[in-house]
C-alpha cells in the first residue's frame, strides 16, 4: 500500500475526537502526510424546520464560532495552519466529500462509534461518508473516553 499525502479528518469535537485526530496524525506522519481538520454543523433549521417562530442565526453563529475555537485547539500541536481548518455548515457527509475532493484528499479518516439497533439501521455520518468518497476513508473506532479499548 502505498502512502497518503492529504488526509482529511472530520471530527465531530466530542471528548471522542482527539482518538480519531491522533490515528490521523499516525498515518500523516508515516506518509507525510498533510492533515486537514474539518467540522461540519447542520443548520439548526435542518433539525427544526420552520417549527420554530424564532431567527436562529444568532445561535448558529455562536455555535460555529465555538466549534472554530475547538478547532483550532485541536489543529495547534499538529500545527496545521488556519487554511486547512474548516467548519462548515451543512450535511456532514455531503460537505466533508466536497472539502476532500476540493482539497485533492486521497484519506478522509472520521469516527465512528460503532451504532447498534435502530441507530443502525438508520445510518450513521461514518456511514454516509463511506458510500459516497472518492477516495479511501478510515473510521476509527472510538471509545468512550476512560473506556479501555
Amino acid at each position: 500500500m502505498s502512502g497518503y499525502n492529504n488526509i482529511l479528518v472530520g471530527l465531530d469535537l466530542s471528548q471522542e475526537s482527539t482518538q480519531v485526530l491522533d490515528r490521523a496524525a499516525e498515518i500523516a506522519a508515516q506518509s507525510d502526510a498533510q492533515l486537514s481538520l474539518a467540522h461540519i454543523i447542520e443548520p439548526l433549521t435542518f433539525a427544526y424546520g420552520g417549527d420554530i417562530p424564532m431567527d436562529l442565526s444568532e445561535v448558529q453563529e455562536q455555535l460555529q464560532n465555538q466549534a472554530k475555537e475547538q478547532l483550532r485547539r485541536a489543529a495547534a500541536p499538529l500545527n496545521i495552519p488556519a487554511e486547512r481548518q474548516h467548519v462548515v455548515l451543512g450535511q456532514p457527509a455531503t460537505e466533508i466529500h466536497r472539502l476532500a475532493e476540493d482539497a485533492g484528499c486521497d484519506l478522509i479518516v472520521i469516527g465512528s462509534h460503532g451504532r447498534h439497533g435502530l441507530a443502525l439501521l438508520l445510518g450513521s455520518t461514518a456511514n454516509g461518508v463511506l458510500h459516497g468518497a472518492g477516495c479511501d476513508v478510515l473510521a476509527v473506532r472510538v471509545h468512550p473516553t476512560g473506556e479501555s479499548k
